[in-house]
């Protein structure tokens, strides 16, 4: 059985199912993915900017976690910046992993200047310190949800691509790569019919680690006033709450810090359990 059979076996998936913590894992994320969508399409009732009550409420039935400096129920928040966490966290992945997994190809498998230019490009990028980086592209591109979409896309295809790379120029040298070159077959054809969908175990994973660093570094520059503008985020909800915190009010950056450490660690521990299923050289 070849690699790309191994990948997408039935034994892979069920030794993924087999996994009881992993598949908790799947259904955290599901929740969450449930909630994004949900305030997305107004399934929820309250508006995470209206005054519901008394600043500083502390936590009831009524309000879960209380309210904010402003009366704002933090539940309701917590909830809204669902949506901006997942966003951030499926446009970085995917187009990252997608420009990544394309240039990390064409680099292992060309060689010569092609493997050049984007080596060195991506060291390049390496070079710099990666917070600093990501603080100039959103400067450049502006504040808000679309400047964070353009400094993650631009910074986090150096990941997949390396790796990819290696791949590559291990997998170019294979036996089945050796047989459709005998018989004849193009090298585009080759790269983009036997040898990408054999890279797929390291995309997979890459793919949610991505999805995880654009989640932090989204809390961060929204900390530091260069991320979300004008809706909740878990960054922007933890930069409110340090006037809160002198005051000995903590739920509002409890509230955001526990929702990102759940999905953050439910996707850390579900990208271990698919590289361990879907990595061929697993036994």
């Amino acid at each position: 059985m070849n690699v790309v059979a191994r990948i997408w076996s039935q034994r892979s998936f069920q030794k993924l199912r087999r996994n009881k913590v992993a598949m908790g894992c799947l259904g955290i994320i599901s929740v969450y993915a449930i909630v994004a969508l949900g305030v997305s399409l107004g399934w929820f009732a309250g508006d995470h900017d209206s005054r519901v009550g008394a600043k500083y409420l502390e936590p009831s039935l009524e309000h879960l976690l209380g309210t904010d400096r402003q009366g704002r129920d933090i539940f309701i928040r917590v909830l809204y910046s669902t949506k901006v966490a997942f966003s951030v966290g499926l446009v970085a992945a995917v187009v990252s992993v997608f420009i990544g997994t394309a240039m990390g190809s064409l680099a292992g498998y060309f060689h010569g200047k092609v493997d050049a230019v984007i080596v060195w490009l991506y060291s390049t990028i390496q070079s710099i310190p990666y917070l600093l980086l990501l603080m100039a592209v959103t400067y450049i591109a502006g504040k808000g949800l679309s400047g964070l979409y353009v400094a993650f896309c631009a910074t986090y295809w150096v990941g997949p691509c390396r790796v990819v790379r290696g791949e590559v120029l291990k997998l170019r040298e294979a036996e089945f790569v050796q047989a459709a070159r005998a018989l004849g077959f193009g090298r585009w054809r080759i790269l983009i019919r036997h040898i990408v969908p054999n890279t797929m175990h390291v995309v997979l994973v890459n793919f949610a680690l991505l999805f995880i660093g654009a989640i932090k570094s989204e809390v961060i520059l929204s900390y530091l006033g260069l991320g979300v503008q004008g809706e909740p985020s878990w960054g922007t909800m933890i930069d409110q709450a340090r006037a809160e915190l002198i005051n000995g009010f903590f739920w509002q950056i409890g509230g955001a810090t526990v929702a990102m450490f759940v999905l953050v660690l439910a996707f850390n521990i579900f990208a271990d359990a698919m590289q361990d299923a879907f990595d061929p050289k697993a036994k």
